[in-house]
């Protein structure tokens, strides 16, 4: 009998075959600026960046790949950012398909949903409000470029910026992506608000809509609160903090105004931790800043969103599980509701299963590539938590390290869990028990 895939190796298979088909696209001569057929570790970077919604690059591209490239790209994008089987399941929906079982259980999966029922009207749902918020956002950016690149060229930037932007991918045209409008605060309040929207998740959206417009609940889910809470806390303490740590070492701040200073700060907080857009040199950061990028980067957006990174909520979880252990407390509380033991077993395993990965493969690219410490470090934290900020190693990377790079996207992207079920069979618990006995820790 034919072996059935579970919504894991589904997942997996399909990300799969996405990247090698963008790199197949991305090999072409039309794909290039230049006619010549890009190098094939370059191709299968970038569109394995793209389809995870990374933003690492190994050329530029606005300069590099042509409008075909570009578009291919941006494409990869989005239904990296949609997440493939939203596409997969409202092409079903179109050819008016039954969706079955398998591709429901794939899609919660997937799209770290609670519920399989009404997968369809959530599925609609979702790509209402990607199409809507990108296409606001495209619009304010449309005006904005309009007399600088022309009608065709500030709507063809708009709508590529709004795009990587929501789906948190960090792909800009511009060689030094947002450092020229570190200033302009129409641009960085359009694009963190894409940023941290896209980072919500669907789940957040959808509830703070019902809650706001509908009333069709008084109360917020947990699932919100916690989002909104941590994504407030990390935004505002971050920022805080890179304002702090590049006044004592004012490289970067040297020249800038303290409207700047301020809102390169929020912008970098932002991006750290959802999308690699910058406004501020990343590699001439003071050492501290880039540590606290790392962390934030680790951290990632929220579940359901078009970031990476063990999540926000993860990190909500063992910072409580933590707290209620030092209190000798036997539930573990957030806003007053007990956390399930199997979310907090769930929320150990991935940092642990991140924090390792990170470590071996730090570990590999510091033997491969011969470089500093922190710039490995932040590269692959980057790559794992789909950010795409970069210290500017990247394009000088040997092919091993690139392959490297594109293997934690690919991991980070699909999702730690999912990786590892994807490759693991599922055993029946046993009727039995073993007898309990305790171990010293600590």
């Amino acid at each position: 009998m034919r072996k059935r895939l579970g919504p894991a190796q589904t997942i997996f298979l399909g990300f799969l075959l996405l990247i090698l088909t963008g790199t197949f696209l991305l090999s072409l001569p039309i794909s290039t600026s230049t006619g010549r057929r890009a190098p094939l570790v370059d191709a299968l970077f970038t569109a394995n960046s793209a389809i995870c919604v990374t933003g690492l690059t190994v050329v530029d591209t606005g300069n590099y790949w042509s409008h075909f490239g570009q578009i291919v790209i941006l494409i990869l994008i989005q239904i990296g950012g949609l997440g493939y089987m939203t596409i997969a399941s409202l092409i079903a929906l179109i050819l008016r398909q039954r969706i079955t079982m398998e591709e429901k259980l794939a899609f919660k999966e997937g799209m770290d949903q609670f519920s399989m029922s009404e997968i369809a009207h959530f599925i609609k749902q979702v790509i209402r409000a990607t199409f809507i918020i990108e296409g606001l956002g495209a619009f304010v950016l449309f005006l904005y470029w309009r007399d600088k690149f022309g009608l065709a060229g500030a709507a063809y930037k708009g709508i590529f910026h709004a795009i990587s932007a929501f789906c948190n991918a960090g792909f800009s045209l511009f060689s030094t992506s947002f450092q020229d409008y570190r200033g302009d605060l129409l641009i960085n309040i359009t694009i963190m608000g894409l940023i941290v929207t896209g980072g919500l998740g669907y789940t957040v959206i959808r509830d703070i809509y019902h809650h706001l417009r509908k009333r069709k609940h008084r109360h917020l889910f947990l699932h919100t609160k916690s989002v909104l809470m941590m994504t407030a806390i990390l935004i505002l303490g971050g920022a805080t903090c890179i304002f702090f740590f590049e006044s004592i070492n004012p490289t970067v701040f040297q020249s800038l105004t303290l409207k700047e200073k301020i809102l390169s700060s929020f912008f970098q907080s932002i991006t750290a931790r959802t999308a690699g857009f910058n406004t501020l040199p990343i590699a001439q950061m003071a050492i501290p800043t880039l540590l606290l990028l790392i962390i934030l980067m680790f951290i990632g957006a929220s579940p359901g969103g078009t970031g990476g990174g063990i999540k926000t909520t993860t990190f909500l979880v063992l910072i409580c599980s933590t707290w209620a252990t030092i209190k000798r407390r036997r539930d573990v509380q957030v806003f007053k509701r007990r956390i399930p033991g199997e979310i907090i077993y769930k929320s150990f395993a991935i940092f642990i299963i991140a924090l390792t990965l990170v470590i071996i493969v730090t570990f590999f690219m510091l033997n491969i590539e011969g470089k500093g410490l922190v710039a490995v470090l932040f590269e692959v934290v980057s790559a794992f938590a789909t950010v795409g900020l970069s210290t500017g190693i990247t394009p000088t990377l040997s092919s091993a390290g690139k392959l490297l790079l594109i293997v934690t996207m690919f991991i980070g992207r699909v999702g730690l869990l999912t990786f590892a079920v994807a490759f693991t069979q599922r055993k029946e618990e046993p009727l039995y028990r073993y007898p309990e006995e305790r171990i010293l820790v600590g």
